[in-house]
C-alpha cells in the first residue's frame, strides 16, 4: 500500500521549496522504504529547483540522504528493516560500466539519477492527489520524511555513526575525495591545486591530506574559506580576489606547475587557468558543471606534454566499498566532515538554501 508523507516540493523552475503531502508508491522488486534521519542539501539541487535541467517539475528533489530502513520491496537483499544507511546514485548493475565497477558512468545514469524523473519503466514514485509528481531522484527523492529508495543507491552503514554527519558522503564529498584518490592519487612529493573551496574543494583538500602529497594549495576569493583550508590540510592558499592566479601558482610550485588539479567552480576561465598550471604529465580533473552546451578554448600545444584533461561524476565511486570507508574515518576523527556542516529542521529548508547561496553555510544538512 501507498505511503503518505511530507515532502519538499518544487512546483516549477525557480519556485521555492514547499512543503506539501505526497504519496509514494508501493515498494517495487528492489526498493526500500527509508524514514530520513538527515539530507544533505547541495548546489546540483539548487540548479535542477532554478529550472536549469530538464527535470519534471513539480518535483521532489535530494539526493545526499541518509536514514533507517523500515521495509523492503521483493529480491531485496542488501538491507533489512533497521538497518541505517547512507543514500547515494542509483545505476542498472548490468551495463560494461557497471560491471567494470564504475556505476557513476552507468549507460543510463542521466535518465535514472538527473533528468528522467522516474523509474527506469516509466512509473512514478511519488503523487500528490493522484497526480504524479518528478521523484526517483538519484534513485531517492530525500527531501521527505521518508523516501522510496532504489536497492543500488543504498550503502549500508556503521550504526554508531550518527547519520547527520555523514549524509554528505552520498555526492559532495565522495565527489571531492573521489577526484584525488580514484583519478589523481598523489604520489610523495606531489603537488595538488584545488580551485574552489566549497564542499567539493574542501573535501578535496582533505583527502589530499590523507595522500603522499608534499603541496596541497586551495584557491578561492573568500578569506573565511581559504582559513578554513588551512586547518583542514592546505599547505598554502591563494585569494584569488587578491593576487593573479598564474602568477601565484608558478611561484608556489617553482615554475614547474601543478601535478594534479582539481576544478570545482564550474567556471571556464577558471578551467582554462588550471589546464594552464599543469606540469608536464600532470592532470586536471574537472568536476565543476556549468550549464549544458558549456565550451572551452583550451592551448593544444600546451597539451602535448603529456598532460590530461579528466571529466569525473561522483567521484568515481562504487558507492558500496567507498562510502563505508569514508564513514571509518569519519568516525575516527580523520576526515573532520564536522567542520563543513551547517544543521537546519526540514521545515528550514528555504533558509538553508539562502545560506548556502549566500556563502554562510558551506554544506547545509537538514534534519527531520
Amino acid at each position: 500500500m501507498t505511503t503518505t508523507t511530507r515532502a519538499a516540493v518544487v512546483e516549477s523552475g525557480g519556485a521555492p521549496f514547499t512543503l506539501s503531502e505526497v504519496e509514494l508508491d508501493d515498494l517495487g522488486p528492489g526498493e526500500a522504504l527509508v524514514r530520513m534521519v538527515a539530507t544533505g542539501l547541495c548546489h546540483t539541487d539548487l540548479g535542477v529547483a532554478s529550472g536549469g535541467l530538464p527535470f519534471p517539475l513539480p518535483g521532489v528533489l535530494g539526493h545526499e540522504g541518509a536514514g533507517i530502513v523500515e521495509a523492503v520491496g521483493p529480491n531485496v537483499t542488501g538491507v533489512e528493516p533497521g538497518d541505517h544507511v547512507v543514500l547515494s546514485f542509483t545505476s542498472c548493475g548490468g551495463c560494461r560500466n557497471c560491471r567494470d565497477g564504475h556505476p557513476a558512468y552507468c549507460a543510463t545514469w542521466l535518465p535514472l539519477n538527473l533528468i528522467g524523473g522516474r523509474r527506469a519503466d516509466g512509473t512514478s514514485t511519488v503523487s500528490r492527489d493522484g497526480t504524479p509528481l518528478g521523484g526517483h531522484f538519484f534513485g531517492q527523492s530525500s527531501f521527505a520524511e521518508r523516501a522510496l529508495v532504489d536497492e543500488r543507491s543504498l550503502v549500508k552503514v556503521d550504526p554508531e555513526v550518527p547519520l547527520a554527519s555523514i549524509a554528505p558522503l552520498g555526492c559532495g564529498v565522495q565527489t571531492g575525495v573521489g577526484a584525488v584518490w580514484n583519478v589523481l592519487r598523489p604520489r610523495a612529493g606531489s603537488t595538488l591545486v584545488v580551485l574552489g573551496a566549497g564542499a567539493v574543494g574542501l573535501s578535496a583538500v582533505m583527502a589530499a591530506a590523507l595522500t603522499p602529497a608534499a603541496r596541497i594549495i586551495a584557491v578561492d576569493r573568500v578569506a573565511e574559506r581559504l582559513a578554513l583550508a588551512k586547518e583542514l590540510g592546505a599547505t598554502h592558499t591563494v585569494n584569488a580576489a587578491e593576487a593573479d592566479l598564474a602568477d601565484a601558482l608558478a611561484l608556489l610550485t617553482d615554475g614547474q606547475g601543478a601535478d594534479g588539479v582539481v576544478e570545482t567552480t564550474g567556471s571556464v576561465a577558471v578551467l582554462r587557468q588550471g589546464a594552464d598550471a599543469l606540469a608536464a604529465r600532470g592532470a586536471l580533473v574537472v568536476v565543476g558543471a556549468p550549464p549544458f552546451g558549456t565550451e572551452v578554448a583550451l592551448d593544444v600545444n600546451g597539451l602535448l606534454p603529456g598532460k590530461q584533461i579528466v571529466g569525473i561524476t561522483l567521484g568515481d565511486s562504487e558507492t558500496q566499498t567507498f562510502i563505508p570507508a569514508l564513514v571509518q574515518l569519519v568516525k575516527e576523527g580523520r576526515l573532520p566532515l564536522d567542520r563543513l556542516i551547517g544543521t537546519y529542521p526540514f521545515a528550514e529548508i528555504d533558509q538553508a538554501v539562502r545560506d548556502m547561496s549566500a556563502g554562510k553555510t558551506i554544506k547545509p544538512v537538514l534534519t527531520f
